[in-house]
């Protein structure tokens, strides 16, 4: 079987010096590697070392004859099964977007044919600007794959998303990219929006945990990271619909495309979901706190000395997902998730008829704890369980969107002409 061939763009930004590793990693692997380096990439790594650890030419420029000779920039760019761009920096997106053809790097973009992979990497507020969220938006609607940034500290001092993923994590990417099969999703003559599987559909989704206060200092709350959550809103973001996230109390970036709400208490959050109605699907993914204090302090409790714990009466939350099922808007799609740390299946097939809704994604935190990277979870439905292998959250939102499309094409069917 060929080996499968990558055309590896690299932006400029101190980031570049991780696509050394990267090819080393897709070489090990047995793929064969072409590098075109902008000219800012060139002021972080030599074409020398690229050329090393590729064992093939690098390009840099759009004007170089010698180079049009042995391999024009259409041929180039249409060669590959896969092209990367990593660090894809915010310029080159912008450029991407709106179809910016003014060096190498970009003509090649614009002219190829085939699926196209980015891994962003700025400052945090680069990438959390309203003008690169715009042109995430546009690349993933014209079926760019972007990868979500990293976040920590930067090398200019401040600390947030916007890190180049590691190596071994755009790897991941591309084996992922490359063994897909060829769909709408991932093809870049990708169909027009009104094509999408959620197109002019409306999701609600909540996300992470409530805090319920005891006093000014203190609350009541749970683990939950919202990572799922937020993963499933871009999925569904990307899928075409219009998507309401009710966010409890986390730091993680609002999804490209999504309209975001941030809340802290179980009752905020039951009215921000009674504001949101009506919509063709409720996904309730937060870890709401079963329980409030029946009175929050006004000011901080004290120890006094004596070993008396102060009283602590407890009162408990509104059902959000009952409520919702009961609702004269309830959506024609209403699903809960489930956290369980042992009996998972059958508390969550209770927790399917208790509730009243249409399905329970379940998921065992005892093995896969709150905040993790991967998720396995359990489709609960009155027809039955589907159970999939343990994936990356991404992963799991994504299939979970294909899933609720065709559910809702049954339900309720849309014309997408």
């Amino acid at each position: 079987m060929a080996a499968k061939r990558i055309l590896l763009i690299i932006g400029g930004g101190i980031a570049a010096y991780k696509s050394i590793e990267l090819v080393r990693l897709l070489r090990k692997s047995g793929y064969v590697v072409r590098c075109v380096i902008t000219r800012a990439g060139e002021q972080f790594v030599t074409p020398l070392t690229l050329a090393a650890l590729s064992e093939n030419k690098v390009y840099t420029s759009l004007f170089d004859l010698k180079d049009e000779v042995e391999m024009g920039h259409i041929q180039l760019s249409r060669e590959a099964d896969l092209v990367v761009v990593a660090p894809a920096t915010a310029d080159l997106l912008a450029k991407m977007a709106a179809g910016i053809a003014d060096d190498l790097a970009t003509t090649l973009l614009l002219a190829t044919d085939k699926p196209v992979l980015a891994a962003p990497a700025m400052n945090v507020r680069m990438w959390l600007h309203a003008a690169t969220r715009r042109n995430v938006v546009t690349l993933r609607g014209d079926g760019v794959t972007v990868m979500e940034p990293d976040e920590g500290e930067m090398a200019c001092g401040e600390y947030g998303p916007g890190r180049l993923p590691e190596p071994e994590a755009i790897k991941a990417a591309i084996d992922a990219a490359l063994a897909a099969p060829a769909t709408l999703a991932n093809q870049p003559d990708f169909a027009p929006a009104n094509h999408r599987p959620l197109f002019g559909r409306r999701i609600l989704i909540t996300a992470g945990p409530t805090h319920e206060p005891i006093d000014p200092v203190r609350y009541i709350a749970n683990r939950s990271s919202g990572r799922q959550g937020f993963a499933i809103a871009a999925a569904a973001a990307e899928a075409g619909a219009e998507v309401l996230l009710i966010a409890g109390p986390v730091e993680l970036p609002t999804p490209p495309g999504v309209i975001r709400v941030d809340v802290e208490t179980a009752r905020e959050m039951a009215d921000e979901v009674e504001q949101g109605l009506p919509v063709d699907a409720a996904i309730m993914v937060a870890a709401v706190a079963d329980w409030r204090a029946a009175d929050t302090a006004v000011q901080k409790l004290k120890k006094d000395g004596s070993g008396a714990v102060p009283p602590l009466a407890l009162a408990e939350n509104p059902d959000i997902l009952a409520g919702l099922a009961k609702s004269p808007r309830r959506p024609p799609l209403l699903i809960g998730f489930a956290a369980e740390t042992n009996d998972v299946l059958a508390h969550a097939q209770a927790k399917l008829a208790r509730k009243g809704c249409d399905w329970i994604v379940a998921n065992d935190v005892a093995s896969d704890p709150m905040g993790g990277e991967l998720n396995r979870v359990h489709i609960v439905t009155p027809d039955g369980v589907d159970s999939w292998d343990r994936l990356p959250k991404e992963a799991v939102a994504r299939k979970l969107m294909e899933k609720i499309a065709d559910d809702l094409d049954a339900r309720t069917p849309l014309s997408r002409d």
